[in-house]
This record gives structure tokens, C-alpha cells and sequence, in this order.
């Protein structure tokens, strides 16, 4: 049923609308499954830093990703920017209790489809070498810091 004098059809589609409980927005999958959504903070930012290298496997999925939020460090198969990388299935997930992860970076030299060398900087100074393939820790450095 169309109205006079120009107004809105009565068969639109919404992408959000405000009940008593709150505003519901219909998100694309990659915000929606993004993993545990942490709150805007003004006070005090946790910088997020991302990892890249290409481990040149045969299935054409070469790329992995490494990021982390907050005290968490995630390590995804990157497919590319026109292809969300699935945020509820990662390779790799660690969270640490004592600090947080404040930088890391691959060794791309040593890089394989079986093993990559991942090293990851904290905010109490300690450096942790890790494998995400493998799921192993190979190495903590200034450990009398703090314990992670």
C-alpha cells in the first residue's frame, strides 16, 4: 500500500531498528565473527599489530596472518582483502595473563608450509619465540621479568 505525498514504501528492508533492549544492526560476517569484541576504551588504547608472510604451500593459501587484541594473539590462513578470512576458526589463539603482546614479526628466511618462526615482544619486556603451526613454544627470553 503506497502512501500519498511521496513517502516511504511499507515493504523496505532495514539494516537496524531500537527496542527497549538496545539497537539490533545487521553486520557483515567478518565484524560479526570477529573475535571477543573488546570495548572502546578512551583511557587507555591496546595497540593491535599485524604479521604477514607467505609460506608458499601448494594449496595456493600461501598467506598467514598474525594480529593481536589486547592479550590475545590470533594466527589465520589469509586469503586475500575480496575474501574474509574465518574469524571463529583460527590456527592458532593464545591469551596471556601477566602482560600483553605489544609487537611481533615472522622470520620470512626459515619460513615453510610445516614450521614458521614467530617472535612476539611484550609490554613487561620479555620475547617469546613461538611456533603457530606447530603449536610449541621454543624459546623465552628476559622470563625473570615476569612470568607470562
Amino acid at each position: 500500500m503506497a502512501t500519498e505525498g511521496g513517502g516511504k514504501e511499507m515493504n523496505e528492508i532495514k539494516t537496524q531498528f531500537t527496542t527497549r533492549e538496545g539497537l539490533y544492526k545487521l553486520l557483515p560476517h567478518s565484524e560479526y565473527s570477529r573475535p571477543n569484541r573488546v570495548p572502546f576504551n578512551s583511557q587507555g588504547s591496546n595497540p593491535v599489530r599485524v604479521s604477514f608472510v607467505n609460506l608458499n604451500d601448494q594449496s595456493g593459501n600461501g598467506d598467514r596472518l598474525c594480529f593481536n587484541v589486547g592479550r590475545e594473539l590470533y594466527f589465520y590462513i589469509y586469503k586475500g582483502v575480496r575474501k574474509a578470512a574465518d574469524l571463529s576458526k583460527p590456527i592458532d589463539k593464545r591469551i596471556y595473563k601477566g602482560t600483553q603482546p605489544t609487537c611481533h614479526d615472522f622470520n620470512h628466511l626459515t619460513a615453510t608450509a610445516e614450521s614458521v618462526s614467530l617472535l612476539v615482544g611484550f609490554s613487561a619486556g620479555q620475547v617469546q619465540l613461538i611456533d603457530p603451526i606447530k603449536k610449541e613454544t621454543s624459546k623465552l627470553f628476559n622470563e625473570e621479568v615476569k612470568s607470562l
